[in-house]
């Protein structure tokens, strides 16, 4: 029968599975980017200014059209120009594409890895082709090694994620990935104290199989293979949702809603369970919206549209990275400034890439 104490490796086994990931991603993982010739630098950089510098800072990092027109009269720089400079300073703090693809790299080794061990395990229980099956003898059901194992290094690494998350990507569901990973391990917890394992072993390989292929469809996109990404991300698209809003209820809550009680009626645990599951479909339900809005711009577009969840910006104009003075014929900041060497010169560089 599982003991809670057995839960204390998870934590020391969380920090080994986070010194590996620094393992892996940097003698690993960027060997292979670099291989593929994924772009080692980051976004570009914003031209360094004195004033914008101040008031980015200091003030906000999303100046409003008051502000903007204020800035554009004391730099005689036109609006456009420095809304670009204010999106490039807040995209030089992103991670650059080669840090992407050994964090994409590292999470798809270790989806793959576990996923082919849940299957590998699942396939020979008896609850995998009959989840009644999960609730015969319960509570008194044996902890297989194999159970315990898989149980405990999910656990780990999604306490690791949830540490790691502060120092990762910053991607625009943060909120929800945090929730999600909170869910998960009260989740894993709950079911391995009351011996709920069965059927959390069928809920874990059911969600490592979309995140297998989400993650390689990020690392083709980083390595600019247009193509598989986007068969990628559609297959992802289809795995998630079939599984996500198909499998999982019909499948998962089917068992834990109306199996459970029908075989040991009615009890606490049932109930605590249930709501975190559901909690769980919520979540389901929230990224399917975002994925079938990005398959769809695919479908109507001919490729995958810029993923919701990107963290870096972009815009339309953004290819014009030298901005325009109010007046053509002045080639001097007003204090000043030459634009080629001072503060508040004119911006230069090159293009700024559109992340997928």
């Amino acid at each position: 029968f599982p003991q809670a104490e057995d839960l204390y490796l998870a934590f020391p086994l969380a920090f080994c599975i986070f010194m590996i990931r620094l393992l892996f991603e940097r003698f690993i993982a960027k060997p292979c980017a670099l291989g593929l010739k994924v772009q080692a630098n980051g976004p570009q950089k914003a031209q360094p200014n004195a004033i914008l510098e101040k008031v980015f800072t200091a003030i906000t990092k999303h100046p409003d059209e008051k502000r903007l027109d204020g800035l554009s009269k004391q730099l005689d720089w036109d609006v456009r120009s420095i809304q670009r400079w204010f999106r490039q300073r807040r995209n030089q703090e992103k991670p650059s594409t080669l840090t992407k693809f050994c964090e994409s790299m590292w999470r798809f080794t270790f989806y793959l890895y576990i996923f082919t061990y849940g299957v590998r395990f699942l396939k020979k229980t008896p609850w995998l082709w009959n989840t009644r099956q999960c609730w015969n003898g319960y509570p008194y059901q044996p902890l297989m090694p194999d159970l315990h194992y898989y149980y405990i290094v999910e656990l780990s690494f999604y306490w690791s994620l949830m540490f790691s998350q502060f120092i990762d990507i910053k991607r625009k569901d943060f909120g929800i990935m945090f929730t999600h990973h909170i869910v998960t391990v009260t989740l894993i917890t709950f079911s391995y104290v009351t011996n709920l394992t069965r059927v959390g072993t069928l809920t874990l390989c059911l969600h490592d199989a979309a995140d297998v292929v989400l993650e390689a469809a990020k690392m083709a996109n980083y390595c600019k293979c247009q193509k598989l990404s986007d068969l990628l991300f559609l297959t992802f698209a289809i795995v998630f949702i079939v599984s996500r809003l198909g499998i999982y209820p019909l499948w998962i809550l089917n068992t834990t809603l109306f199996e459970l009680y029908e075989a040991l009626g009615n009890f606490p645990a049932l109930w605590v369970f249930n709501v975190l599951l559901v909690i769980l479909q919520i979540l389901h339900c929230f990224w399917s919206y975002l994925i079938i809005k990005a398959a769809y711009k695919a479908i109507s577009k001919g490729k995958v549209a810029k993923d919701d969840r990107s963290d870096i910006e972009s815009s339309s104009d953004e290819e014009e990275t030298v901005p325009r003075s109010k007046s053509p014929h002045s080639t001097v900041t007003t204090n000043g400034t030459s634009g080629a060497n001072g503060t508040n010169g004119y911006l230069t560089g090159g293009t700024s890439s559109e992340e997928h």
